[in-house]
């Protein structure tokens, strides 16, 4: 792949203060929500799932905050980043210098999809740490009871929030793919980037519509939220399973898609 020009690509993505900015937004959903919380001693119990736990046990902060996020958040900060990998040095005027060089189109498109997904999974742990600390900050902290009613230590369930992240974070590399191949379309990043956090809505909507049941299970979204399997003892890992297929399936449907749309891209336009 390149590992020189990956690490030049990350580089470049994380030096931007645009970047930085995003991740902050989503540092602040689980203080907001902590906060909230705690100055409300908890509310009356509505809410996002683990929401009236957090008062119990502050690890809940970060679950929460995850279950906020995954709706609209976390696929608005995936979307601006892949929809800006091709369109924004199209637009910009850096993709036929970028192409000058001994990289390669296919070359090319592995590193900013890597570098993208690599984004997912800092905005993922981003908001899974924010949640942590501010949890450890304002709460009291002990054993977490799962789902299943087993009793595992502090440690044991910082490990789950952990491998709670790399789940949200696969479910994000299907729309990194689909955001990637319409960044080729355009040489307008922000058209992409709307594109694709369009898309990610519309995806929801249909899942949530019993008229397309047909169809939810072909959703990249299908599993984002089913990351409670994870809080059970043994963990039951049908789930995650199913979810890297799906996202898999998105890969190198959208790849290919990417692909042939790039390979003859004009990039002296």
């Amino acid at each position: 792949m390149g590992f020189g020009f990956f690490a030049s690509e990350l580089s470049v993505l994380f030096r931007r203060r645009r970047t930085w900015a995003m991740l902050g937004a989503l540092a602040a959903i689980p203080v907001l929500i902590a906060v909230a919380i705690r100055l409300t001693d908890g509310g009356d119990g509505r809410g996002p799932a683990f929401l009236d736990r957090i008062t119990q046990n502050g690890l809940f902060v970060g679950m929460t905050a995850l279950v906020v996020s995954i709706p609209l958040f976390l696929p608005l900060t995936v979307g601006v980043v892949a929809g800006d990998t091709i369109a924004g040095e199209a637009s910009t005027g850096t993709l036929r210098y970028l192409l000058v060089s001994p990289v390669g189109r296919i070359r090319l498109l592995v590193v900013k999809y890597a570098a993208a997904v690599v984004f997912s999974l800092a905005a993922t742990v981003t908001v899974a740490l924010a949640g942590i600390l501010i949890g450890f900050a304002l709460f009291p902290v002990g054993p977490v009871t799962l789902l299943s009613g087993d009793t595992i230590s502090v440690g044991e369930a910082l490990l789950r929030s952990m491998l709670i992240a790399a789940y949200v974070t696969l479910g994000l590399v299907g729309l990194s793919a689909i955001g990637l191949f319409i960044s080729t379309l355009t040489d307008a990043p922000v058209g992409a980037m709307a594109a694709t956090v369009v898309l990610s809505i519309v995806s929801q909507v249909l899942g949530q519509l019993s008229q397309t049941e047909w169809l939810h299970p072909w959703l990249f979204s299908y599993y984002w939220l089913d990351f409670a399997d994870l809080l059970r003892q043994p963990i039951e890992w049908s789930s995650f399973g199913g979810n890297a297929l799906l996202q898999l399936g998105y890969v190198i449907v959208f790849g290919a898609l990417a692909y042939g749309r790039f390979a003859s891209k004009d990039v002296l336009s």
